[in-house]
């Protein structure tokens, strides 16, 4: 099969939402990262995103839908937080989970009776599901040892010949994933950090509970070594320290860091990421990618505070480094 790149023309568009609904997949953009497209109704296409992906079959999917009326299509009832949440957040980098409506199968789910929906912030995506006239599953486009991809071309690298088309909308706004949210406890229960902060959770709802990170990543890891700092007044020096002890090893390593502090590291090998979280965010699989390519044995992550967006990086860094913090 030769997967082709389209650019995001309103016949483009079409021309995908066509191959969604006779049942083949498609990638395309969202404000988080690259998604993998099947209808959600259709059990053979759900099955396929799997077989694409290498994803293990015991790890539900995320639904997408085109708007906010949309969700009561494939949950049984909304909650009154989740429904604050909707309004709130969506579209948006938010995924809430509720219980499932008897039109989303079982491959959808992995058999739980809850489903996880969310509404992308993305003009082509919006448009995409629209015309494809039903919800549509939304992994990230790339196999399950590989970053999530916030390119087309990132897109390609990983699934060439496995699918037909990927639609070309620029790079990804946030760079992770959505935070995704069990609204059906109470309190809400905050099951990924991810583009909504926790903070901004609490101030539309009240009180959230944390479900506590496991350190180790199910899915993606970088082939080279990555370590995360922690954020303190002395953190670029430790960096530094840490950065020759490996190279006295006769390894390689990069730094990834904000502009601001490029100075700090002298001409040892550094990834700039911009100068905000939102910067860092969007660019770090990008630049974990990078790595990748470049063959470096050890990737070493400026730390952030915990404040915003900082929350939601931390949590993606403790999951990428295995919990090593430095």
């Amino acid at each position: 099969m030769n997967t082709e790149i389209l650019s995001s023309t309103d016949l483009n568009i079409m021309r995908c939402a066509s191959r969604l609904k006779a049942g083949e997949l498609v990638a395309f953009p969202t404000e988080t990262v690259y998604a993998l497209g099947a209808i959600a109704t259709d059990a053979q296409a759900v099955k396929k995103v799997y077989e694409v992906k290498s994803r293990p079959t015991d790890k539900p999917l995320i639904v997408a839908v085109a708007k906010k009326s949309d969700i009561q299509k494939v949950v049984k009832s909304i909650p009154k937080k989740a429904q604050i949440l909707i309004d709130r957040f969506m579209p948006g980098a938010l995924t809430l989970v509720l219980d499932r409506a008897d039109v989303i199968p079982d491959e959808v789910t992995v058999g739980s009776e809850s489903v996880a929906v969310r509404i992308p912030d993305n003009a082509v995506a919006k448009k995409l599901i629209e015309l494809a006239g039903a919800p549509v599953v939304v992994p990230s486009a790339n196999t399950a040892d590989k970053a999530s991809p916030t390119l087309a071309a990132h897109v390609k690298d990983d699934l060439d010949g496995k699918i037909e088309y990927i639609l070309d909308g620029g790079a990804s706004e946030i760079g992770i994933e959505s935070t995704i949210v069990d609204a059906r406890t109470e309190p809400p229960t905050v099951l990924r950090v991810g583009g909504v902060t926790v903070e901004q959770l609490k101030q539309a709802i009240g009180e959230v509970k944390t479900l506590r990170q496991d350190a180790r990543l199910s899915g993606y890891m970088p082939n080279a070594e990555v370590l995360f700092s922690a954020y303190y007044d002395g953190m670029t020096e430790n960096i530094c320290k840490r950065y020759d002890e490996i190279t006295a090893q006769q390894k390689t390593a990069v730094i990834i860091c904000l502009d601001g502090n490029r100075d700090c590291y002298g001409d040892r090998n550094v990834y700039t990421v911009g100068d905000s979280y939102e910067a860092y965010a969007h660019n770090l699989f990008a630049v974990l990618r990078k790595a990748d390519g470049e063959h470096y044995d050890a990737v070493i992550a400026e730390g952030v505070n915990p404040e915003g967006l900082g929350e939601s990086l931390i949590a993606r860094l403790i999951k990428l480094s295995g919990g090593m913090i430095i």
